[in-house]
């Protein structure tokens, strides 16, 4: 196997592995959330943030985080439950190197990039800027990979001895 080729191949398959793990943490933190309570998830938000970094409990910044927690709850659960379960579901398309599968990938992580790029402006999250990024990077490898897929083999050499 040469270089390139080595290269594109360990690329791609962790690109995969990214992907499969943050499905899977996705997955599991919308199951969390889900079973915490509201009340409990606000607490430590104002606990440890307005605690450790801001200092007041009733501040401003700590009531936003406080209503964030309480009122982005069920958005928080569907989006990472229905991005967790898409990523898990590509990524083992992918491994299984289901190439009919890759147009389909770039198109859904590519919807999902741009949504989390119009809610992080909307939101000024960080976090999504953060998914979004590491989304766009899966598309790129996979969309080389697909474009790779499709190129014609060059015949093979044929051995034998040299004519001159």
């Amino acid at each position: 196997m040469s270089s390139p080729t080595r290269t594109r191949s360990t690329l791609f398959s962790l690109a995969v592995m990214v992907k499969s793990l943050d499905g899977a943490v996705q997955v599991l933190a919308a199951l969390l959330l889900a079973a915490v309570p509201p009340a409990v998830i606000s607490g430590i938000a104002n606990a440890v943030v307005s605690r450790d970094l801001l200092g007041d409990h009733s501040g401003a910044i700590a009531d936003d985080l406080t209503r964030a927690a309480e009122g982005g709850r069920t958005f928080a659960v569907v989006f990472l439950l229905l991005h967790g379960v898409v990523k898990l579901g590509l990524a083992y398309a992918l491994h299984r190197r289901a190439v009919r599968v890759y147009p389909l990938a770039c198109l859904l992580l590519s919807a999902l990039v741009a949504y989390e790029a119009i809610r992080a402006v909307r939101t000024s999250s960080v976090g999504l800027a953060v998914f979004a990024l590491l989304d766009t990077a899966v598309v790129v490898v996979v969309a080389r990979e697909f474009w790779k897929s499709q190129q014609p083999t060059p015949p093979p050499v044929p051995a034998g001895p040299n004519p001159r």
